[in-house]
């Protein structure tokens, strides 16, 4: 293909701003690599001044192909299109950095370019890159229907424009229906994780209903699952399907008469259990059966088992307090919380319910209403949005998530404690939010948070559940103490802090595969047969994992490359319905469905997961661990571990994140 300037088109609106693009372009493609580096800042700063004018996107466009060839990316994140994320461009919009944005643009005309077969790049193909695309341009449907916030034009400035334009360019290119079919299995992909935190996935409906509003004709299929999700939030039943608001529909329950209000029941747990949504006429419904004596409805309206309607029968002054004190539009999604908590049958531990009741008495201070309202606003009292968040997290202990922080270990701990021992997560729960501080002991000394500089999470955590919002920064810097006080013994530091933190089930035998000193593998063979004969039921004597244990992965991306250490929780390891032995964990990162490079998939639905749940085939699962903890003595079992399997296992060890680690011979 013909790429010089000569072939392009003449776009006289960008007068001399054109001739110097293509002018600087030029000399970085005949620049020596050591002279590039200056010229590429120059044509990255030239592309932001065309990106503004009219007709600056396709005059970009044209050239896409000569960028990426004459190095306008070398060296930056986005030099290796084949390890870019969806997620992170909005993310990347969002920090306001002008030349992040400039690249970003840039990026996705390069994209397009690879899409329309103008370009080709090594490890992206055309379909890969037109599904990037569709994916970039269905988490920012803001982008192509003017809703952009106005903090969003704030912190771009003069690109502002310019990028809703580009958006709206390449989905002249790519075609609303793709965008929306991506989107709402994107959704559905989210959904099945039934993660505590899904405002983010509100906010999508919400848009897509608004653009479904504003779109002529049959968008077919897609359509049908957006309206899905959709009624799930504005109109799960037949007396709010017009979604008519809160007060009209509470009208409407008055004139309503028992099997109407069976019915209405039904309906809203059938849209929740389904899809995991709670909308806000179920809370105004659960909260009118109180008010007007039908209490007897709540097990249907939250779609109870035998199991549940057992607690609910013992514990029922509880439950009609916790609805009357946390149960709002405002907080609704804490219903599917309190369904499952009432499943789980934790109120049946004798201090689980006189914790929630201290609880429902308590007012948080002043430093933890403030942390509570940073994120959930003024719309009711910090204490409320606290006690719909505990609700929640003890009834969903693996839908808790880090967040967009560091802070793996902690959400991690909070996960485990609402899962083996949730008596001690209300223990911390009240002192971080009553008395803003937390006492843990480490080898028998006491630690108390607030004593203790600040850790890993240098800022408010502003976008988890409100009980990781009050909990998590005391456990972040017990958690940095802890490393603190073994720092010097030479050894990994999780070997002493994974039982201290976590609780007394965590193994005291701790298993890890790279010397501290070096970050070389050590015994690895040694260490895979130990997780072996440790977790694999045909090599343990079928003995289950009795307390979820904590364990650490070298994380990679989906070019198999090292990203970093990263932690997590064993669940369990069974058979999945095709013979395919996994193991399923929890992972406190916001989204569990990850490629980790060489057809290492991770799976959360259709593999015999749970809800929150992972899982991977065990020997893929082994080929990225480097921590794990164990019992002492012997394994049970009394078959050997195959040499081919670990063989297996240490091949895509070593193909991946420990190829540099393997010692010198």
């Amino acid at each position: 293909m013909n790429t010089g300037i000569d072939s392009l088109s003449v776009h006289p609106e960008l007068g001399g701003l054109g001739e110097k693009f293509d002018h600087a372009l030029a000399q970085l493609e005949q620049a020596r690599p050591f002279a590039k580096a200056n010229l590429q800042s120059h044509v990255i700063e030239l592309a932001g001044r065309v990106l503004g004018r009219d007709g600056g996107i396709e005059f970009l466009n044209e050239r896409a192909p000569r960028l990426d060839s004459a190095g306008a990316f070398a060296g930056t994140d986005w030099d290796h299109p084949e390890s870019l994320l969806p997620s992170l461009v909005q993310l990347t919009l969002q920090a306001g950095d002008q030349r992040a944005t400039v690249l970003e643009c840039l990026s996705e005309l390069r994209l397009l370019a690879i899409a329309t077969r103008q370009a080709h790049h090594p490890g992206v193909s055309p379909d890969g890159a037109r599904h990037f695309l569709t994916q970039v341009l269905a988490l920012n449907l803001d982008r192509l229907f003017a809703t952009a916030n106005e903090a969003d034009r704030v912190r771009l400035g003069a690109l502002d424009g310019a990028v809703s334009r580009l958006f709206q360019f390449v989905l002249d290119h790519v075609g609303f229906d793709d965008i929306l079919a991506n989107l709402i299995d994107e959704i559905w992909r989210i959904l099945s994780q039934r993660p505590i935190q899904i405002g983010h996935v509100k906010a999508m409906i919400t848009q897509i209903a608004v653009t479904l509003s504003d779109v002529a004709g049959s968008l077919g299929e897609a359509r049908l699952g957006a309206d899905r999700l959709i009624s799930a939030l504005f109109g799960p039943t037949q007396t709010c399907r017009d979604d008519p608001g809160v007060e009209q529909y509470r009208s409407r329950l008055d004139s309503t008469d028992l099997p109407g209000l069976e019915q209405e029941a039904n309906g809203l747990a059938r849209a929740m259990l389904d899809t995991g949504l709670v909308s806000d006429y179920h809370a105004v419904f659960v909260r009118w059966l109180l008010d007007n004596s039908y209490p007897e409805l709540l097990a249907d309206a939250l779609g109870l088992s035998n199991t549940g309607r057992d607690a609910l029968r013992c514990y029922t002054d509880l439950v009609h307090r916790l609805v009357n004190e946390a149960i709002h539009p405002l907080t609704a999604q804490a219903l599917y919380g309190l369904a499952n908590l009432l499943e789980r049958g934790i109120l049946y531990s004798p201090p689980i319910a006189p914790a929630l009741w201290r609880q429902i008495a308590m007012t948080p201070a002043p430093n933890s209403s403030a942390a509570i309202s940073a994120v959930y606003g003024t719309g009711l009292p910090p204490r409320v949005f606290l006690l719909a968040g505990t609700i929640s997290v003890l009834g969903q202990p693996l839908g808790i998530g880090q967040g967009n922080n560091p802070t793996c270990q902690s959400a991690r701990a909070i996960s485990m404690w609402s899962y083996s021992d949730p008596a001690y997560l209300l223990h911390l729960l009240y002192q971080a939010a009553r008395y803003d501080k937390v006492l843990m002991h480490f080898e028998g000394a006491p630690i108390w948070s607030d004593e203790l500089p600040t850790a890993l999470a240098k800022s408010a955590i502003l976008d988890t559940d409100p009980v990781s919002a009050v909990l998590v920064p005391h456990l972040d810097k017990i958690y940095a103490e802890m490393g603190r006080m073994v720092a010097d013994r030479g050894e990994d530091p999780h070997r002493w802090i994974n039982p201290e933190f976590h609780g007394w089930w965590v193994g005291s035998k701790f298993m890890i595969a790279v010397d501290v000193a070096t970050g070389n593998l050590t015994s690895y063979d040694e260490f895979l047969r130990q997780f072996y004969t440790s977790y694999h039921p045909f090599y343990n004597g079928n003995q289950p994992i009795i307390h979820p244990q904590p364990a650490g992965l070298a994380v990679t991306d989906s070019n198999a490359e090292f990203v970093g250490w990263h932690a997590i929780t064993l669940i369990r390891a069974a058979l999945d319905q095709e013979g395919v032995m996994r193991v399923y964990f929890y992972n406190p990162n916001n989204d569990s469905g990850q490629n980790w490079g060489n057809g290492v998939q991770v799976s959360t639905q259709g593999h015999g997961e749970r809800f929150g749940e992972a899982s991977l085939p065990f020997p893929q699962m082994v080929s990225r661990l480097y921590i794990f903890h164990d019992e002492p003595g012997e394994s049970t079992g009394t078959v050997s571990v195959p040499i081919e399997e670990l063989d297996l296992v240490r091949h895509m060890a070593i193909e991946s994140w420990a190829g540099a680690r393997v010692p010198a011979s």
